[in-house]
C-alpha cells in the first residue's frame, strides 16, 4: 500500500521513535533503581501467566463501579489488541498483503479488530463524558486534601489528551480500513468497517486511495507522536501494572512490613523521608496509579472527612516525579521531604493502617506501606509523633504493654477460672496467646473469660504463657516505633520458640486479629514460624467436632458481624466467624461493607492509643450507623479493639445495640 518513499519516511519516524523510547525507559529504570530494594526475578517467573491473566481479564477493577469498568475494559480490551492490529497495519503497509492470510485465522483476527475498535470508541467515548462532562466527585479531591499544584487541572487535561489520542487512533485506523473495503469490496467478517466504507460509496478510486493513506497515517502517526508525551501521562500506567504486579515483593499478608534489624550498626537511616528513601516497588506504584480515586473511595479516613487520601499520595508522588525525575535519575537528591509535597503529617497519622486502599486498587499499589514507612522516618529520625502515643510507647518499654499495667498483674482476668500456664501443661495442644487487651483491659477480659469457658467445655488441652507473654508490638509497629517492635518481638520469638522446641503446643489460638496477623506474618523475619488461627476458628471445629453443644432456648436473634481489618481484608478470614454466628443465631444480616470490603471500626494503625484527626464524624461512629441500619439486636465482633470502638460508638448513638465477642456469643448459647 505504501509507496516507497512513504516506507522510507515511516522507517525514519520509526526509527527516531524508537531512540526515544530507548531514552525515556533508560531514564525511569534509573529513577525506580533510586528506590530501595531489587527485583526477585523468581517471583516474576512463578506469577508471569497469573498477571498475564489478571491483566487481560482486568479482574482487580470489576470490584467497584461496574458501569464504568465495563467501559475501561472496551477501551483496555481494544488498546491491548492493537498491539497486533498496529503491526499489522505495518505488515500490510509495507507488503501488501494481508496479515495472517485470508484462511480463518485471518478472518478471526479481522473480526476482533472491527469489534474491539468498535468497543474501544464506545468505551472511550463514554469515559471521557464522564470525566469532562458530568465530573463525578468521586474522580476528585476535596480542596483540604493536598494535591500537586499542577494536579488538579492536569489530570482532566491528561485524561482528555489520553481520550483524545485514543478516539483519533482507533477512529483513523478505522477509517483507513473502511475505505481499503472501498476499494475491495465488503468483507463479513468487518461488519463495522464495511458499514462505514457505505459512506464513500461516490469517491473515486485516487480519493479512496488517499483515504487510505490518511488513515493509516493519522492511525500510525498519532502512536509515534505520543510516545514523547506518555512517560509523563497516567496512559503510563498501561505499561507499569503488569510490572507492578510482577515485581512486587511477595508479602504474607498485605499488612506485613519490611525488617529492620537494630543490631545492625551500619544502618544510619530509617523509614522514608525522601522520595529516594522507598522501597523500588513503591516508586513503581506512582508509574502505576491510574488516578481513579477508588483508593480514596473505600478509605474510612477520607471518607470521614480527615484529609488522608491514598489517591493523592501516589499522584502527588507520580507528579513530583515528573518534576524532578531527571535530578534523581542523575543520583541527586529530591528538592522536597515527602511530607512536603506528598502527605502533610495530619494525614499520615489519620490512617488506620486498616489495608483497604491496598485490597481494592486495581493496578497493585499500596500507599498504605508509604505511609506506614513515613511514620517510622518521624519517629525514629525526627522524634515526631502525636503525644498520646508516649504513654502507650513508654507502656510498651516498660511493661511490656500499652497500658502499662505490671506483668504481675497479666493473670489476674484469670482468677477462679481454670487457665493453666505452659509450666502446668507443658503437653498442651493449644496455646492460646491472651493478648495485651484481654490480660488487662477490663472488657476484653469477659471475652477472654468466655473464650476460658468454650475450651473447658470442650475440654481441650490448652496453656497460656502467662507472664512471659509481652505484648506482640503491632501497635508500635503501626505507629512507626519500629526499635519498640523489634525487642518485644525477639522476646516473644525468643519464649514462645522454646516452648514449641519442648515439644510444647503446636498451635497457636488468638481471639486478637492484630495478635495473630502479627505472629502469623511478622514474627517468621525473626525466626518464629507458627500455625495461628483464630479464636472463631478454633470455635468451629469444636462444634463441628461435637464437643460444644448449643441450647436452641437460648440461641439469639437476630445478629450482624463487624469484620476486623486484620481478621479479614489482611488475612482473608471471613467465614469462621460466620459459621459460628450461624449455630447460635436465628438470623444473620449483612452489613453493606462487609467481609474484605468491609469499613474499619477507627482503632488500627495505633488509632486506639490516640486520639482521632480532626474530620466530620468518627470512623467508629460511622461504621456504626452501618451495624444499625441492618436491623439487628446484636453487633458481633472479633477483635478487643473494634469492641472497645464500636462500644463506645452506641453508647454515644444511645442505642440498644449489644456489642459482643463472638465467643461470648457462643458460651451465652452452650447447653
Amino acid at each position: 500500500m505504501l509507496t516507497t518513499l512513504e516506507k522510507i519516511l515511516f522507517a525514519l519516524f520509526a526509527l527516531a521513535t524508537l531512540a526515544v523510547i530507548y531514552r525515556d525507559a533508560a531514564r525511569l529504570l534509573k529513577i525506580i533503581h533510586r528506590g530501595h530494594g531489587s527485583i526477585d526475578w523468581a517471583l516474576i517467573r512463578k506469577r508471569l501467566a497469573g498477571v498475564v491473566a489478571k491483566t487481560t481479564a482486568l479482574t482487580p477493577t470489576w470490584r467497584l463501579r461496574p458501569v464504568p469498568t465495563f467501559f475501561h475494559a472496551l477501551v483496555a480490551w481494544g488498546f491491548m489488541y492493537y498491539l497486533l492490529v498496529n503491526a499489522g497495519d505495518v505488515y500490510e503497509g509495507y507488503f501488501e498483503a494481508k496479515f495472517l492470510g485470508t484462511g480463518t485465522l485471518g478472518n478471526i483476527y479481522r473480526l476482533l479488530a472491527d469489534l474491539l475498535s468498535g468497543g474501544a470508541l464506545i468505551g472511550m467515548a463514554a469515559l471521557m463524558v464522564r470525566r469532562q462532562v458530568i465530573k463525578p466527585a468521586n474522580l476528585t479531591a476535596r480542596e483540604s486534601t493536598l494535591l500537586h499544584p499542577k494536579a488538579r487541572a492536569g489530570i482532566r487535561r491528561d485524561s482528555l489528551i489520553v481520550g483524545v489520542f485514543i478516539l483519533l487512533h482507533v477512529g483513523f485506523r478505522l477509517i483507513g480500513q473502511s475505505f481499503t473495503l472501498r476499494l475491495e469490496g465488503p468483507d463479513a467478517w468487518q461488519p463495522l468497517a464495511t458499514a462505514v466504507s457505505g459512506l464513500w460509496a461516490g469517491f473515486s478510486e485516487p480519493a479512496a486511495v488517499a483515504g487510505q493513506h490518511v488513515g493509516f497515517w493519522v492511525a500510525l502517526g498519532l502512536i509515534m507522536a505520543f510516545f514523547p508525551y506518555l512517560p509523563y501521562s497516567k496512559h503510563l500506567h498501561l505499561i507499569f501494572t503488569p510490572i507492578n504486579f510482577l515485581v512486587t515483593p511477595e508479602r504474607k499478608s498485605m499488612g506485613q512490613l519490611s525488617y529492620v534489624d537494630f543490631e545492625d550498626d551500619s544502618l544510619e537511616s530509617f523509614g522514608a523521608t525522601r522520595l529516594e528513601d522507598l522501597g523500588f516497588e513503591q516508586l513503581v506504584d506512582a508509574y502505576a496509579c491510574i488516578m481513579c480515586y477508588r483508593c480514596q473511595e473505600v478509605c474510612p479516613a477520607y471518607q470521614t472527612g480527615k484529609v488522608l487520601s491514598p489517591a493523592t499520595l501516589e499522584i502527588n508522588k507520580r507528579y513530583f516525579l515528573n518534576q524532578e525525575g531527571k535530578q534523581l535519575a542523575g543520583g541527586g537528591v529530591s528538592s522536597q521531604t515527602l511530607i512536603e509535597f506528598a502527605i502533610p503529617t495530619e494525614a499520615v497519622w489519620a490512617c488506620t493502617a486498616c489495608g483497604a486502599c491496598v485490597d481494592i486498587c486495581p493496578v497493585g499499589n499500596e500507599p498504605m506501606r508509604d505511609i506506614l514507612d513515613i511514620r517510622r522516618s518521624l519517629v525514629l529520625m525526627e522524634n515526631e509523633f502525636p503525644p498520646q502515643l508516649q504513654n502507650a510507647y513508654r507502656g510498651m518499654e516498660r511493661n511490656a504493654n500499652p497500658w502499662a499495667v505490671a506483668q504481675t498483674e497479666r493473670l489476674k482476668w484469670a482468677e477462679r477460672l481454670v487457665v493453666p500456664t505452659i509450666e502446668e501443661n507443658p503437653e498442651a495442644e493449644i496455646l492460646w496467646w491472651v493478648g495485651c487487651a484481654a490480660a488487662t483491659d477490663v472488657r476484653a477480659q469477659k471475652t477472654a473469660r468466655a473464650f476460658a469457658e468454650i475450651l473447658n467445655k470442650a475440654g481441650v488441652s490448652f496453656a497460656i504463657l502467662g507472664q512471659g507473654e509481652a505484648c506482640t508490638g503491632d501497635a508500635a509497629r503501626r505507629t512507626g516505633a519500629e526499635h519498640i517492635f523489634f525487642e518485644l518481638a525477639t522476646m516473644n520469638v525468643e519464649a514462645l520458640n522454646e516452648v514449641t522446641a519442648n515439644g510444647g503446643p503446636k498451635r497457636i489460638v488468638a481471639a486478637c486479629p492484630h495478635c495473630l496477623h502479627t505472629l502469623m506474618n511478622e514474627y517468621p523475619a525473626f525466626g518464629g514460624h507458627y500455625e495461628v488461627i483464630h479464636h472463631s476458628q478454633l470455635i468451629n471445629e469444636l462444634v463441628g467436632a461435637g464437643k460444644l453443644r448449643v441450647d436452641a432456648r437460648k440461641m439469639i436473634e437476630k445478629v450482624t458481624f463487624h469484620d476486623p481489618c486484620y481478621l479479614g481484608r489482611q488475612n482473608g478470614i471471613v467465614d469462621a466467624p460466620r459459621i459460628a454466628l450461624d449455630a447460635v443465631a436465628a438470623d444473620r444480616v449483612e452489613m453493606a461493607a462487609h467481609g474484605e470490603k468491609s469499613f474499619c471500626c477507627g482503632a488500627g494503625g495505633g488509632q486506639a492509643w490516640k486520639e482521632e484527626e480532626h474530620g466530620d464524624d468518627p470512623v467508629n461512629a460511622t461504621r456504626f450507623r452501618q451495624a444499625a441500619a441492618t436491623g439487628a439486636g446484636t453487633l458481633a465482633v472479633g477483635c478487643p479493639f473494634c469492641m472497645t470502638m464500636l462500644t463506645d460508638a452506641a453508647k454515644d448513638a444511645e442505642s440498644e445495640i449489644q456489642v459482643k465477642d463472638v465467643a461470648e456469643i457462643v458460651a451465652e448459647s452452650l447447653a
